[in-house]
Parts: structure tokens; sequence; C-alpha cells
């Protein structure tokens, strides 16, 4: 599949690596379903996309509320005559270690529910209602071929202090999988890419010193471009033969 080929679904899109797909796709010649619950942030993406060679539209949707996801592939379906691909981007982080014992007090912090279900709903329940829907849509009218892209992360190995972030990204590199070969009949391929540490707009407010102590770890000793990733996803579009499986895009790092 080409770039120019594709109508696609980008979630996450107002801001970070989600905003970087939908303009990189939009420019390409694609016509982009840019989706996120920021709307000022998706009203400066049309903006900036306006003069794309593609066709880039917006909708304020929820991934984790199915109602919200049902709502935006129905819209987009319709408003693109039909869909073929997905870029499952969205996703939160809510931090912290899942048991700590209070050094004076001996009081026990618990790491707490709320902040388990946040993650997993947008992380991992958002990526399956996004991709169920897609693919229902696209055998129900014989559409194909199709490609799912997850954007998973290297914290899939385990990464302290990301309980539910790296319960998410590993049960969504399980899903690439699942997916990929169940849907393999109906001509929609699913892979996943794996980023380590990238170069986005929450890094630029870190200390000089603290980035520098998280990059002694990475062999190359570098952060990952936005459009480094943004290549990875291109290769999984345009490799027909590309299924079930993760590209991985860390620098050398591991956890």
């Amino acid at each position: 599949m080409q770039l120019n080929e594709m109508r696609i679904v980008v979630t996450g899109a107002a801001s970070g690596m989600g905003r970087h797909f939908a303009l990189s796709l939009a420019r390409a010649g694609a016509k982009v379903a840019a989706c996120d619950v920021n709307e000022a942030g998706l009203a400066s993406l049309a903006e900036e996309a306006a003069s794309a060679s593609g066709e880039l539209k917006t909708w304020i949707t929820n991934v984790a509320d199915e109602a919200s996801v049902e709502a935006l592939f129905s819209e987009a379906w319709d408003a693109f005559g039909h869909l073929n691909g997905l870029i499952n981007n969205a996703g939160i982080i809510r931090d912290g270690l899942f048991i700590k014992k209070d050094k004076e007090t001996g009081a026990v912090r618990k790491f707490s529910l709320a902040k388990w279900q946040q993650v997993i709903d947008v992380n991992l329940t958002g990526p399956f209602l996004c991709a169920r829907e897609l693919a229902a849509k696209m055998v129900e009218h014989d559409i194909a071929p199709g490609v799912i892209v997850n954007i998973s992360s290297i914290s899939r190995w385990g990464n302290m202090g990301q309980t539910n972030y790296s319960a998410a990204k590993a049960g969504l590199v399980a899903d690439t999988v699942l997916w990929g070969k169940e849907l393999a009949r109906y001509g929609i391929r699913v892979g996943a890419v794996a980023p380590g540490f990238v170069d986005t707009p929450i890094l630029e407010g870190m200390p000089p010193a603290a980035l520098e102590k998280m990059l002694k770890g990475v062999p190359l000793r570098r952060l990952v471009s936005q459009d480094e990733i943004f290549q990875a996803v291109q290769f999984i579009i345009q490799n027909d033969a590309f299924t079930a499986r993760v590209v991985e895009v860390d620098a050398g790092l591991r956890l």
C-alpha cells in the first residue's frame, strides 16, 4: 500500500507523535481522520494541514469510550467513502511505584486502581475498540487491503514505575500478533512500532542534566526523532509482507 492510497484514522493526533503522523500522511496525499480529546490541538492541526496535498479532517474522540469510537468510524467512513487504515497512537502516562514504603513512618503506599484503570482504558482498550471498528467495517463492506499500526513502547519489557503502562504496551504487542493472524484472511495487516526515548515536546522542559542521565543507557546516546518513528510506520504501511510483527526504533536501548 502507498501513503497516498490511505484513508486512515490517527488517534492522539493533536500533539506529539500522533500530530507528526497525521501531518506526514496528509502531506503525502492521504486522507486522514485525526482524532483526539484536545479540541484546541485538533483545530491548530487542521490549520497546519490546510495546504497538504491530501485531506485532513478532525474528530473529538475519547478512544476509551465505545460510543465515541463507533461514532468516529461511522462518520469518518462516510466522509472519506471508506477507510483502510488506522494508527493506534493515543496514550497517557500515570506513573508510580507498585508498592512504596515510607522510610520514616513505615506506611505502605499502594499503586492506585484509578491510575491503573485510566492507562489500561486509553492505552489498551482504546486500540482494541478502534481496531475492532475498522476491521468490522472493512470486512462488512469487502474493503481490502488494509493496515493497522499499533504504537507500543520499549516499556513493554517492564519499566520500573510503569506497572500500568508496561502492561498496556505489552498487551498491545500481543494483540498485534493475534490480530495479524486473525485478520490476514480479510487482507488486513497489523504491525507495531516500539519506540524508545522519542524527541517530543514532553522532553523539552526536562533539565539538561536529567536528559543526559537518561541518555547514558542509550547506546547511540541520543533521542529518536519523530520522523524516525514515522519511517517505521511508513515501512509497515508500504511493505505488504509485513504483519503480526514489531519494529523496534530505540537507538539500541534495552531495559
